[in-house]
């Protein structure tokens, strides 16, 4: 683990486990309790041709924007899968995508027909597949696991709790979009992806309270940091946070002020990525590029299976 301190502006190493040295009891850590769905899945067209689909998001009880690999797939197409599932392509979106009705609801096929979707980096197929969830995975609705959380284990989070840390929940179903890179010259003239996220009121207090109380809010990864900067749009007028539960399109990037959050724990993110630019937002840019000059010459990992890094 790299951990930033942005007062002192020093960088140091540790491991994971010893997160505790860098807590105090009251602060408060927001996971997202998000759990990936097997969302690849392979068909063949009617008319014959083999296709691969990555399932993005639900639309309604049997439609799904989708990402289909292979040619000629166009509106009106008819796929089959496997038992007696089948589905008819009812419109053609930009960058690939597609809507695909299903005959039937697809989530009950997933468990055998479907595939873990690891990143486009990731080239081999996971023995396990339960290495690609958090330990606290409840909520089905991901395409890609919020990778901050695999950091976690079962030990760790007990320890923490003794401590006096306390855990928030939130929900935020994280789509493909998230690893497209930023292509625009000019970094605001990008489009950010909308995922779904949701807050509940019981956890919300938990946040109000903290802030109230001027303890530290610490989100695990940067589905959590959307999440928490989304929750105040929807702040009251006092500036208390309110549940609430739909999509988001925040983009943060440089210059963006934090409204919520007061530390974040990340893992080192794909070159151009808007989740770079998050973390550069909290950083400052020339500081996150020494964070990751420094992680490449001490030889970190990068990526969702990567090593973390603990930025207060």
């Amino acid at each position: 683990m790299l951990v930033y301190n942005r007062s002192s502006k020093e960088i140091t190493e540790d491991i994971f486990k010893n997160l505790r040295a860098y807590l105090s009891p009251g602060d408060l850590l927001v996971i997202n309790k998000t759990k990936v769905i097997p969302a690849r899945i392979f068909g063949k067209k009617v008319s014959g041709g083999k296709v691969e689909i990555l399932l993005l998001k639900k639309l309604d009880d049997f439609s799904w924007e989708v990402l289909i690999g292979g040619k000629n797939v166009y509106k009106g197409i008819e796929i089959q899968f496997e038992s007696s599932l089948s589905g008819v392509i009812t419109d053609v979106l930009f960058r690939g995508k597609r809507i695909l009705k299903f005959s039937k609801q697809v989530e009950p096929f997933l468990k055998t027909i479907g595939q873990m979707p690891l990143p486009p980096y990731i080239h081999k197929k996971l023995e396990d597949q339960e290495r690609y969830q958090t330990i606290y995975a409840e909520n089905e609705g991901s395409a890609a696991a919020p990778t901050a959380g695999l950091h976690f284990t079962n030990e760790l989070i007990s320890e923490l709790k003794d401590y006096g840390i306390i855990f928030a929940e939130i929900i935020l179903h994280v789509g493909l979009d998230t690893f497209a890179p930023v292509t625009e010259s000019d970094i605001e003239e990008h489009v950010i992806h909308t995922e779904w996220c949701q807050i509940t009121g019981f956890e919300i207090d938990k946040i109000n309270k903290a802030r109230n109380e001027n303890r530290r809010i610490i989100a695990v990864g940067t589905t959590s940091v959307r999440t928490l900067e989304t929750a105040y749009r929807y702040r009251t007028p006092k500036d208390s946070l309110k549940a609430f539960s739909g999509p988001t399109d925040l983009y943060i990037f440089p210059g963006y002020k934090f409204k919520v959050m007061d530390a974040m724990i990340t893992n080192f993110h794909l070159p151009k990525s808007t989740l770079l630019m998050l973390v550069s937002a909290f950083t400052g840019l020339e500081t996150i590029k020494s964070c990751y000059q420094h992680a490449i010459q001490e030889n970190f990992r990068f990526y969702s299976f990567g090593d973390a890094m603990f930025i207060f």
